[in-house]
């Protein structure tokens, strides 16, 4: 299977990822992504960013018939998405030697305090704490004023929602576990009245989230996203983690 306009399997990724394979396109690459470590890297690259990729779909001006981006420029985008993140990993390399050489010249000294070189402009400045957790995280364990958790007895997906009032409705931070992919999925907010709102959405690498036996580290960890409903919090009956493709993975009472 290639993807549109390609003459490899592994261009299909961005593809894959935006949703414009057909059916019978996305069924094939998924059996090669479950045996392809190389795809399956490039995919959790993507996580994140389907809004951006979306986006290159519709061309500024006038509505018109949507069509799927160029592979080259798909192809592109996995390459500066890649780049990045070895600059940022350079970057975060370079700063803790620093730190550790600034270290040494402070042990001993009269001053007790730890400094770091700001190597951009030859400054030093106090280094500042570590944030132990990402921002959805930290939310979700300090800021949630309610929590409901359930476990679906059939998939044994568990999710723990947290919701927040605010004035323009409700804030809500969603922990996932016992996740597998690859996946696409939605929270999905459902009303009393039963209308539905996407809350947030997300993709599941095939390694997973908050897999407690996994060999592999990140997936042991569980999975938090940020999201907002423009429903009251009085509003809300339940939310629902469902795959893109309708399928309902876990059900949460409000």
């Amino acid at each position: 299977m290639n993807a549109p306009g390609s003459g490899s399997v592994h261009d299909a990724v961005a593809a894959y990822s935006l949703g414009i394979l057909d059916e019978a396109e996305a069924a094939a690459f998924e059996t090669h992504l479950a045996l392809c470590a190389l795809c399956a890297g490039r995919l959790d690259d993507l996580a994140g960013l389907e809004p951006v990729l979306a986006a290159l779909r519709e061309p500024p001006g006038p509505p018109r018939e949507s069509t799927p981006p160029r592979p080259a420029l798909l192809e592109g985008l996995l390459a500066e998405v890649a780049a990045g993140r070895e600059l940022s990993k350079r970057r975060k390399r370079r700063g803790t030697y620093l730190a550790a050489a600034a270290a040494l010249v402070v042990i001993g000294g009269s001053g007790a305090a730890v400094v770091a070189a700001d190597s951009d402009r030859g400054a030093v400045r106090a280094a500042p704490e570590p944030h132990p957790t990402g921002p959805a995280e930290d939310a979700f364990l300090h800021h949630m004023e309610e929590k409901r958790a359930a476990t679906d007895p059939r998939t044994h997906v568990a999710a723990v929602v947290g919701t927040e009032r605010k004035g323009w409705g409700t804030h809500t931070v969603l922990e996932l576990t016992n996740v597998k992919g690859p996946l696409r999925c939605s929270l999905v907010a459902v009303s009393k009245q039963g209308e539905e709102e996407v809350v947030s959405s997300w993709s599941v690498p095939r390694w997973g989230y908050g897999i407690a036996d996994s060999p592999r580290e990140s997936a042991r960890a569980p999975l938090y996203v940020h999201g907002g409903a423009a429903m009251s919090r009085n509003d809300i009956d339940h939310f629902e983690v469902r795959t893109f493709d309708g399928r309902r993975l876990v059900q949460v009472g409000a």
